[in-house]
């Protein structure tokens, strides 16, 4: 490729590519996990987890009687689908939580990679085992008697 063949002050990456395919193949990944987060989201938003016999029940759930931090997930995914974020946090909040968790990371690693910078991931032990203590204290006040308002 010739430097000429540029558009006026662009100059040609490391490999000789145009500066533009370069911008567009870095967002291939994370606009690919947009369309399948989305199309998850889509299906879910179509088809209602409140009627029975759509969706498979929660094996805990079903032999125990005990609430996963996943139970309701479903149900917050089709309310969130339709804008109905009280019903969303009202189903699962954690996964409420989540959802938001995901958009702000997805923007970041879109930002990262229009810039051409990798996205490096370094969390240490103490945020990991604050989540999952997160995660732990979730599921073990939605399965007490006062914590009832955290029911799917």
């Amino acid at each position: 490729m010739q430097g000429s063949d540029l558009p006026r002050g662009a100059a040609p990456g490391p490999s000789g590519e145009r500066p533009e395919a370069g911008v567009l193949g870095r967002l291939l990944v994370p606009a690919g996990l947009l369309a399948a987060v989305a199309g998850a989201f889509a299906y879910v938003g179509a088809v209602d987890p409140n009627e029975p016999g759509h969706y498979p029940a929660c094996p805990l759930l079903r032999l125990t009687g005990i609430y996963c931090p996943g139970c309701g997930g479903l149900r917050s995914a089709h309310a969130f689908a339709h804008g109905d974020l009280t019903a969303a946090l009202g189903a699962n909040a954690l996964a409420v939580a989540g959802y938001v968790a995901f958009a702000a990371l997805w923007s970041v690693w879109v930002i990262h990679a229009v810039r051409g910078r990798p996205l490096r991931l370094a969390w240490g032990p103490v945020p990991l085992w604050g989540l999952g203590a997160l995660v732990a204290v979730f599921t073990l006040v939605r399965n007490l008697p006062f914590g009832s308002w955290l029911h799917p």
